[in-house]
């Protein structure tokens, strides 16, 4: 594994390179948008971009663990977490990048 980190820096050069706005207003667009998608799955909303994913939230019920060291049972607390299901467009991209290695 070991590829480059898409970052937010990143993301808004790609904005200022093609859609030719400034570097100011590509990055203000790039946390415009990453800010709305933050506030929506963080009010429990899902988010799904076409041809992308969707950003889920779920509520997961109280369960019994076990701690691997001990063995000891572990009551795991309720709590909601955040999954995201990648599009079958994006799963096929990701596949046909592994082939062209």
């Amino acid at each position: 594994m070991g590829g480059k980190t898409l970052t937010r820096v990143d993301l808004a050069e790609a904005v200022y390179r093609e859609v030719g706005l400034s570097r100011t207003e590509s990055a203000d667009l790039v946390e415009t948008v990453l800010n709305a998608i933050c506030d929506s799955v963080a009010a429990g909303e899902s988010v799904k971009l076409s041809s992308f994913g969707s950003f889920i939230v779920r509520d997961k019920n109280q369960r019994v663990g076990r701690n691997p060291k001990t063995g000891e049972e572990v009551p795991i607390m309720p709590r909601r977490v955040m999954v995201f299901k990648p599009s079958n467009i994006l799963k096929d991209a990701v596949l046909k990048g592994n082939e062209k290695k």
